[in-house]
């Protein structure tokens, strides 16, 4: 990560570079005193953030970004404050912060933040990479696929008793995203980055917030159908749908503890470990199978 620091305080600029510098957070490629000074570096030097104090004479941080933004600049930025005025960090918030930080300036929040802005910049490459790769299949083609696989995964999710759960859309967004990569995907990408995908593909939403909420539905759906094969399995382990899905695309270990539980009639749930990346690799392999042979 690229960082631009303004702020009329040397000190805090110095002690935000040393932080950088020695918690291997990226490099500082400039600094500035005040806004006035901060604009044409910055505008020539496109840093990934600009750490920018909020209090500053001349023309202080909010003013400094619109007109950053005004004139073209798209990276993120980090308020410096001490002040805990709710109505001015509002305003922040409105007009393009990601976060703030507090001073007197605390190793461990500049450290924390700063892996969060850099996690949030990784997920939202991730997201381009992938609306880009989307762009290039022909729209027919790709109505097509994209209704052949939600058929596919919809009658997987069917067997498993979880159709009806509110992450069973979310399930088959993801698998219709991972069956547009062209030859197909040979090693699932992170989790969170899939989440974000099909945050992305729901318009005007928060990405980050939605992506969490995505996480919680699916893995909700998935232990749904650890308790459906799990009561398939205590009344008759024989069945089709049991002995197909629950060693398949599950910790078979975590089936039997529900199992036992329900034949032994327990009043207190047993806690149920849910392996979302297993359930999600096994069903993508799964319908990119059934999708060549249709």
């Amino acid at each position: 990560m690229r960082y631009f620091i303004v702020d009329d305080d040397m000190a805090s600029r110095r002690m935000l570079g040393r932080i950088i510098m020695e918690g291997e957070l990226g490099v500082v490629i400039g600094e500035a005193e005040s806004g006035v000074k901060a604009l044409s570096p910055i505008l020539a030097s496109y840093p990934d953030t600009v750490l920018i104090d909020l209090l500053m004479p001349g023309m202080d941080g909010i003013e400094t970004m619109e007109q950053l933004k005004a004139q073209g600049f798209q990276g993120q930025f980090i308020m410096i404050s001490q002040i805990v005025n709710k109505e001015m960090v509002g305003e922040a918030y409105e007009k393009g912060v990601e976060f703030f930080i507090h001073k007197p300036i605390n190793r461990v929040e500049v450290h924390s933040i700063l892996k969060k802005i850099e996690e949030k910049s990784r997920l939202k490459d991730s997201l381009i990479a992938i609306r880009e790769s989307l762009v290039h299949i022909e729209p027919v083609v790709k109505s097509t696929k994209q209704r052949n696989v939600k058929e596919i995964v919809s009658t997987i999710l069917n067997d498993m008793g979880i159709i009806g759960e509110a992450g069973s859309d979310d399930i088959i967004s993801l698998i219709e995203i991972l069956m547009s990569q062209g030859d197909g995907v040979t090693q699932l990408p992170p989790l969170k980055e899939l989440y974000g995908a099909v945050a992305s593909k729901r318009g005007n939403v928060e990405i980050t917030k939605e992506s969490k909420a995505i996480e919680q539905r699916i893995r909700r759906t998935i232990l749904g159908a650890v308790n459906h094969m799990a009561s398939l399995g205590s009344v008759d382990y024989t069945t089709s749908e049991f002995e197909y899905y629950a060693p398949r695309y599950f910790d078979f270990q975590e089936i039997r503890s529900r199992m036992k539980q329900i034949q032994e009639d327990h009043n207190e749930p047993v806690k149920v470990k849910v392996n979302i990346k297993k359930f999600i690799q096994v069903l993508y392999l799964e319908t990119r199978d059934k999708f060549v042979q249709s």
